[in-house]
């Protein structure tokens, strides 16, 4: 007799040349987005998606399945310091830099019939 295994629900999303294993609850950053925070938008495309039902796979994307995230804010990435340099030259550059992030959570990951109404923003 076999046992029913409950699978958490996940997907994997295309999001900035990266892919994403994600499910409800999840936050974690993405590129910069220029929305408001507090509003829902949606990831992907999505190229695979489990639930205890089993693993369903797309060619290139699986049209009928969405990711919602909340956006929880902007986020800034760890600093980076470029250095130039030339020996007995006195030629010294110093720069910093620090990635903008946006700060997401999942709140949807199933069928798009039954997901949250989004709302339109231009990126």
């Amino acid at each position: 007799m076999a046992q029913e295994i409950s699978v958490r629900p996940y997907a994997i999303v295309l999001d900035g040349g990266r892919q994403y294993r994600v499910s409800v609850g999840d936050e974690f950053e993405l590129d910069l987005r220029l929305v408001p925070k507090g509003s829902k938008i949606e990831l992907g495309p999505v190229v695979a998606f489990r639930d205890s039902e089993g693993m369903k796979l797309g060619q290139a994307e699986l049209s009928n399945f969405c990711v919602v995230a909340e956006v929880l804010g902007v986020a800034l990435g760890p600093k980076i310091v470029v250095q130039k340099f030339k020996r007995r030259k006195r030629y010294r550059r110093k720069k910093g830099h620090r990635q903008l992030y946006s700060r997401v959570r999942i709140v949807y990951v199933g069928p798009r019939a039954g997901a949250p109404p989004i709302e339109q923003h231009l990126n």
